[in-house]
C-alpha cells in the first residue's frame, strides 16, 4: 500500500527534485531561489486573474494529455500534438472566417467539430501508415507536425493573411480578428473561457471510454498484448488506427479552443510553437505526470499550467536570463519521464515478489513432505 502510494506522489516529487537543481541555477546566478519560487507562486496563484491564466494555460495541455492517454493505451506513441493542434486550429478559423455574419451558437459548435475532425484526420494518417505498412508512428508523427507547420505559414502569409495587413503592407502572418459573437463564453471576467470546462468533461468522458466500454476495452486490450487480441478475434490494425485518431482529434480539439477562446485568431512565426506555447509536447508531460490516466491529467495539467505561467512571471520579477526559464521546464520534464520509467520498474518488481514465494513458505512445504520428513 505504501509503495502505491508513493508511485502516485513520484511524479510530484520528480518535480519538486527538478525545482531543487532550478535552485542550484539560481544560486549560481546570484539570485535568491525563495525569491524567484516566491514569484513563480505569485504568478501563477497570486491573483483571480494569475488563476485564471493557470487554468487557461491548462487547458490545451489537458486535452493533449488525454489524447496522449488514449495512445498510449492502444499501444502507440502520439508526438504530433503540435501539427494536430495546427490542423485544428486552422480548420477552425477557416469555419469562422467563412460565416463572419452567422450566429456564434451556430458557428462555435461547428468550428469544435471541425477542429476535431482535422485532428483526427491528421492523427489517422500515422495510424494507417503504422497499421497497414508498419512506419514507426513517432517519426511519421513528428514529420506531420512540421507538414502542418508549413501549411500554416503558407495559408497565413497567402490565401488566410488578414486583409488589413495587406493593406499596410505589412504582411503580418496573421488572420483577420474572428467575430466577437464567435468568442467562447468567460466563466468569470478574467480570461477563463468555456474551454477549461469542456476539457474537463472531456477528460471524464475519456475515463469512461477506456474504462465502461467496449471499445475503450478493446483499444486498452491491443494496447496490453496485440498478439493475444488478435488471437481473441479483435482487429488490431483497426483499434491501433482509432488510438492515434482519437489523439489527434483530441490535440485537434484544442487548437480550436485555443482560437476561440485565448487568440481569436491565428497567427505564427514561423514555427509550431509561435501559436502553441509547445502545447502540443507540454501535454506529453502532463499526461505522463498524471500517470497516463484521464483523471490524472486534470491536476497534472494544472500543476504544469502553473508551472508554465509562473516561470514567465519569475522571470520579470528577478532578472533571470529566459534561457533559465526554459531549463528549469526542461528539468521537469525529464525529472518526470524518469520517474515514470522508475515507476514502471518498482511495478515489474512487485510482481516478480508477488509471484515468486517466500523463503519460510518453502521451508513449510517442503517439512511437509513425507520424503523430506524421513
Amino acid at each position: 500500500m505504501i509503495g502505491r502510494i508513493f508511485d502516485a506522489l513520484l511524479p510530484l516529487l520528480a518535480a519538486l527534485a527538478a525545482l531543487a537543481v532550478g535552485a542550484v541555477m539560481l544560486i549560481l546566478l546570484d539570485t535568491n531561489p525563495l525569491e524567484a519560487y516566491g514569484a513563480l507562486w505569485e504568478g501563477a496563484f497570486g491573483s483571480q486573474n494569475a488563476l485564471a491564466d493557470t487554468i487557461v494555460k491548462a487547458t490545451p495541455l489537458l486535452l493533449v494529455g488525454l489524447g496522449i492517454c488514449i495512445a498510449f493505451r492502444g499501444g502507440v506513441i502520439n508526438i504530433g500534438g503540435e501539427g494536430q493542434l495546427v490542423a485544428g486550429a486552422l480548420s477552425a478559423t477557416v469555419v469562422g472566417l467563412s460565416f463572419p455574419q452567422a450566429p456564434g451558437y451556430v458557428i462555435i459548435p461547428l468550428a469544435m467539430a471541425a477542429g476535431f475532425l482535422a485532428g483526427a484526420i491528421w492523427g489517422g494518417i500515422p495510424g494507417l501508415l503504422k497499421a497497414h505498412f508498419n512506419v514507426n508512428e513517432i517519426l511519421s508523427t513528428i514529420m506531420m507536425n512540421q507538414i502542418a507547420v508549413q501549411g500554416m505559414n503558407f495559408l497565413l502569409r497567402g490565401a488566410l493573411i488578414d486583409p488589413v495587413q495587406l493593406e499596410a503592407a505589412s504582411r503580418i502572418p496573421q488572420t483577420a480578428r474572428l467575430a466577437e459573437a464567435f468568442d467562447l463564453p468567460r466563466l468569470v471576467p478574467t480570461r477563463l473561457h468555456l474551454g477549461a470546462g469542456i476539457a474537463v468533461v472531456l477528460a471524464v468522458l475519456v475515463y469512461v471510454f477506456l474504462w465502461r466500454t467496449t471499445v475503450g476495452y478493446r483499444i486498452r486490450a491491443v494496447g496490453q498484448n496485440p498478439d493475444a487480441s488478435r488471437y481473441a478475434g479483435i482487429n488490431v490494425k483497426r483499434y491501433l488506427v482509432l488510438s492515434l485518431l482519437l489523439s489527434g482529434a483530441l490535440a485537434g480539439l484544442a487548437g480550436a479552443i485555443q482560437v476561440y477562446g485565448v487568440n481569436h485568431r491565428m497567427f505564427t512565426d514561423g514555427s509550431a510553437t509561435g501559436f502553441t506555447g509547445s502545447a502540443g509536447f507540454n501535454g506529453i508531460v502532463a499526461a505522463l505526470f498524471g500517470k497516463l490516466h484521464p483523471i490524472g491529467a486534470i491536476p497534472a495539467s494544472f500543476v504544469f499550467g502553473a508551472l508554465l505561467v509562473g516561470a514567465n512571471r519569475m522571470q520579470r520579477a528577478v532578472q533571470i536570463p529566459s534561457a533559465l526559464v526554459t531549463a528549469l521546464n526542461g528539468l521537469v520534464v525529464i525529472f518526470v519521464v524518469s520517474s515514470d520509467i522508475w515507476s514502471r520498474r518498482r511495478a515489474r518488481w512487485r510482481l516478480q515478489a508477488e509471484a515468486e514465494p517466500a523463503p519460510h513458505l518453502e521451508v513449510e512445504k517442503a517439512a511437509e513432505r513425507p520424503e523430506v520428513a524421513a
